[in-house]
């Protein structure tokens, strides 16, 4: 069984993603309402979250709302947007006593009012914060993301703000969501799909990819710990081969 120790002893990502697939599932497995499924879901963000800090991940992306799950059932979009504003009402104390700054990136405007009232007091509270960054990903869509950046672009280089020939990487990494954040190292997806769904496109351009069946009320510290010695167990060439790399 892998330990935590194991862990420490070999590289951390510095940036951990994760895409928290299977609430739904798991409630349908159990007969039991699809909310059900997504409060669970809370219980093994606040062990991951924990787990996470304690080994020493500077940065941790959670997909939590997508653009398109807009898209789903009224009374689930609305169920989900109440279990937010109950589940950082409830672990500001969690993040405060683990060091922990919250941040979100999305298109927060579309979020409900009371919804993003409590999102942006917990970031106030927890600014200072420096041991572990979490960021929510709500109401995210990576596309939507690059349109966006391709259109404040656009109308600097039409303003004569910057020039064509000056967009590189790093502008487009400073127009982005993630203009705070590093790369993702890792992104773990649970429930057994093997697809990105719209999630990071730009920032997972040399991350590990890590699918596991679990579904996500099921995926505990020790799952954790799983992801991260397979991680460690993997070369980072980025381009190079081998070679150049010993």
């Amino acid at each position: 069984m892998n330990t935590k120790d194991q862990i420490l002893k070999g590289k951390l990502p510095n940036h951990l993603a994760i895409i928290m697939d299977g609430n739904g599932r798991w409630a349908k497995n159990q007969g039991l309402l699809r909310v059900i499924g997504h409060e669970n879901g809370t219980k093994a963000v606040r062990e991951v979250v924990e787990a996470s800090a304690e080994i020493g991940i500077k940065h941790l992306t959670l997909y939590a709302f997508s653009t398109e799950n807009w898209n789903r059932p009224k009374i689930e979009v609305q169920t989900l947007m109440k279990l937010l504003v109950k589940s950082l009402k409830k672990e500001i104390k969690t993040l405060q006593d683990n060091n922990i700054k919250l941040l979100a990136i999305g298109n927060l405007n579309d979020l409900p009012k009371k919804a993003k009232e409590e999102l942006l007091d917990v970031i106030e509270k927890t600014k200072t914060n420096n041991r572990m960054t979490l960021t929510l990903a709500l109401s995210y869509g990576s596309r939507e993301e690059l349109i966006n950046v391709v259109k404040e672009l656009s109308n600097k280089v039409k303003n004569n703000i910057i020039s064509t020939e000056s967009i590189d990487e790093s502008i487009i990494n400073k127009h982005l969501y993630t203009q705070n954040l590093p790369d993702v190292d890792l992104l773990i997806r649970t429930s057994g799909e093997q697809r990105i769904s719209n999630f990071l496109l730009w920032q997972i351009a040399y991350a590990e990819l890590y699918f596991t069946n679990i579904l996500w009320p099921d995926f505990k510290k020790q799952d954790l710990y799983d992801a991260l010695i397979n991680y460690q167990s993997r070369e980072r060439r980025f381009g190079k081969t081998s070679e150049q790399l010993s």
